[in-house]
Order: structure tokens, then C-alpha cells, then sequence
């Protein structure tokens, strides 16, 4: 018996930005739009009457510094998106993505030593403490907000240990947390990095990623996130890590998502466009073969156009 895609396991990211009545074209990233609130709802209407269910947020703030600090205001854009969502739509899921890239002006992942050290190494470049407070404080404004699952991906060591101790501090035990456990250093992240402004400034994100040649630290990281607290472990980008999606489902049986990226759903539309293939069913191929390899949930752009296809 095959492999069966269903609506259920797809997850559709999101940019959102501030201001009324703004959907802005993202360079390099063909169909995918950043919304301002009130045109989110109208589209996230338009998801779920396709049959999709569950989302996840990213924030692109309007303004930028060292520290990141509007990814842990209260009201943050991705926060004051979530209680309009669930006012709107209250059987939503929605994810929330943590991360401090899209808000700093160096464009790395975490809260940096000094004027940024380019000296590689986690424990050189980046202020793991500052980080992880920043993070837990991100998780919380979420939370607050109605977000049904965090999802840490700054790849900070023990961010996962941290979002759960301060979200059940102040009584958010049922806040899900899905980890980007097995984060790789990809060349597939280009168009999502103009979607969010997020690119780094100087250096790259080597220090802090995998390495796309090392399995063993993939999977030593899945089990350190499942021991964390993690409720869901993901795989990112997916193709060409469907080997270690499959090693995280055989070895641990845990809820597993994968991130087919932005540089994956870009070569399908752009082949399309061309004419080498047929991307309805390049797309249900593609996401098959990421189920078939053991996701229980796929993060991808693919979302409405996979959402038409299934019946």
C-alpha cells in the first residue's frame, strides 16, 4: 500500500509585516507575498476553505537592533498577529517561529559578544546566556498571545530546556514546542532570506548550524531536544536530508516535521515556468517522498497549491 499526502500534515508559513492593506512581492521567491495583519487574515481564509489547518509566523519588523529587542516586545508584530488569528479563527493551529534574525542588525540568529567576533565556534561568536533569555522571553510573549506551539530556531544550545522552563514558570504547560533540532547550514535558504531581511551582515551561520556533511550531530541534536522537552523535532531544509528524516523516525519515534525551504519550492516553480516539468505533480512528488521518508508534518510553500491538488 502507498504512501497517502493528506491535508493534515502540511504546515503554511507566513510573513508578516506592519501597516494596513500591504502584500509585498518577495525577490527570488515566485507566488510568496510578506502581508501586513489585515490582509493575512484574508488569505489565512483562504487556506483553511482549501482545507489546511495549521500555520506557522514569521515576523519582519520595520526597524532593527543589536539585540534584537522587538522580537520580545509585547506587542511584536508576529504577537499582535497571533490574537487577531485566534479571534478570527480560534481552531487555527498556529506556530510560532522563535528567532532573533529578522530583528537584529547583524542578522545572526542570536545576541553576539562585542561588535561580532568572527571567530568560529558557538561559544565564541555568540552570548549563549544573552541568547537563550531572549529567546525564552520571545516563547513567552508567543504564548501569551495564544500561539498553540513555539519553534525555536536559533540552533542556541539548550533553547529548548529554556523556552519549556520559562513557559511552564508562567503557566503555559500546554504550550507545544517543536525544535529545529537538525538545522543545517543550507544553500537552500536564499528567497527566505529576502523575505525576512535576515541575511548576515558578516560571517554566516556555520558557527552555529550543521554542518551538511555531519549526521551523527543531527541526530545527537534531535535526542538532546526530545530529552529538552521538545514536542515535535524537525528536520530543515528536507530533500536533501531525507536520510536523517528517516534515521530521527526510525531511532526515536517521536513527532517529526520537516522544512521543505524556500530554495526547494523555488526550483519547482522556476522549472515549471520553463517548462521541464509538470509542478502539480513535481510538487505531490516532492512532498511524498518527504512523508514517505517518516514526516508526520511538512512545512512548505507549497501549502495552497498542494491543498487544490488533494482530494
Amino acid at each position: 500500500m502507498g504512501i497517502s499526502l493528506r491535508k493534515d500534515n502540511i504546515i503554511c508559513p507566513y510573513f508578516v509585516i506592519g501597516g494596513v492593506n500591504r502584500k509585498e512581492k518577495i525577490p527570488s521567491f515566485p507566488g510568496q507575498h510578506r502581508f501586513s495583519m489585515d490582509l493575512l487574515i484574508k488569505d489565512i481564509k483562504e487556506l483553511k476553505a482549501l482545507g489546511i489547518n495549521k500555520i506557522l509566523l514569521f515576523g519582519v519588523p520595520d526597524s532593527k537592533d543589536r539585540l534584537g529587542s522587538h522580537a520580545y516586545k509585547n506587542n511584536n508584530i508576529v504577537s499582535l498577529a497571533v490574537r487577531e488569528i485566534k479571534k478570527k479563527f480560534p481552531h487555527l493551529i498556529v506556530f510560532t517561529d522563535v528567532c532573533l534574525c529578522a530583528y537584529t542588525s547583524h542578522g545572526h540568529c542570536g545576541i553576539i559578544k562585542g561588535q561580532g567576533s568572527r571567530v568560529k565556534g558557538q561559544e565564541k561568536f555568540m552570548d549563549i546566556k544573552a541568547t537563550l533569555n531572549a529567546l525564552a522571553k520571545i516563547a513567552l510573549t508567543y504564548a501569551e498571545a495564544g500561539a498553540d506551539c513555539v519553534a525555536p530556531s536559533a540552533m542556541a544550545k539548550g533553547e529548548v530546556a529554556a523556552i519549556r522552563k520559562e513557559l511552564d514558570k508562567n503557566g503555559y504547560r500546554k504550550t507545544k514546542i517543536m525544535g529545529y533540532s537538525a538545522k543545517f547550514a543550507s544553500n537552500f535558504y536564499g528567497p527566505f532570506r529576502n523575505a525576512a531581511n535576515s541575511a548576515p551582515k558578516f560571517g554566516n551561520r556555520q558557527a552555529y548550524q550543521l554542518s551538511y556533511t555531519d549526521t551523527e550531530s543531527a541526530i545527537k541534536k534531535i535526542e538532546n531536544d526530545i530529552n529538552e522537552g521538545a514536542d515535535i523535532v524537525m528536520v530543515k531544509p528536507a530533500l536533501s536530508y531525507l536520510d536523517i528524516i528517516k534515521e530521527a523516525k526510525h531511532r526515536f519515534r517521536h513527532p517529526l516535521a520537516a522544512y521543505n525551504v524556500s530554495g526547494e519550492y523555488a526550483f519547482v516553480k522556476y522549472g515549471a515556468k520553463q517548462g521541464l516539468w509538470d509542478e502539480g505533480e513535481m510538487i505531490k512528488e516532492i512532498l511524498t517522498s518527504i512523508k514517505r521518508a517518516g514526516a508526520d508534518h511538512i512545512i512548505t510553500y507549497h501549502a495552497k497549491d498542494i491543498a487544490g491538488w488533494l482530494k
